[in-house]
């Protein structure tokens, strides 16, 4: 018996460091797969990051492909963060969350928005600004979750 209750406490720990590790690894990931935010801007396209250029914010560390850049980055993320915290802009607009693809997006009054894929684009090329306003709107309602 105390044998059995031993090794369920040991389980039982064990399951509970695995899931607060999980819970850990989960609040700090690699921001958009990786990718520099910042060239999307600079440019024009997306450029993979490299991990000695890296900077932690919001939760997430972030490669740069420079060092220029990440300095860029840390100077002032709001201006070069994806929206959204790098979700589709377009799921964000019909009030859901779904993984963004760094290589699908749209600069829009110098804001960044990455989408899950081109059919998502699409929809969201149909009519920017409501898409903008219902994602604003949806994305503080969603975003905890």
């Amino acid at each position: 018996m105390l044998k059995k209750l031993i090794r369920s406490m040991f389980a039982l720990t064990a399951g509970l460091m695995l899931f607060s590790n999980a819970q850990a690894t989960n609040q700090l990931s690699t921001a958009i797969g990786g990718y520099d935010t910042v060239s999307y801007f600079t440019e024009g396209k997306p450029v993979q990051g490299r991990a000695k250029h890296h900077h932690f914010w919001n939760g997430a560390v972030w490669y740069f492909s420079s060092e220029a850049n990440r300095d860029k980055f840390k100077a002032d993320p709001v201006a070069y963060a994806p929206q959204y915290d790098g979700y589709c802009a377009w799921a964000a607009s019909q009030n859901y969350k779904r993984p963004g693809d760094p290589q699908v997006w749209q600069i829009e009054d110098d804001k960044l928005y990455i989408k899950v894929h081109e059919g998502a684009q699409k929809k969201w090329r149909g009519d920017v600004p409501k898409h903008i306003s219902q994602g604003d709107e949806n994305w503080v309602k969603i975003a905890p979750y």
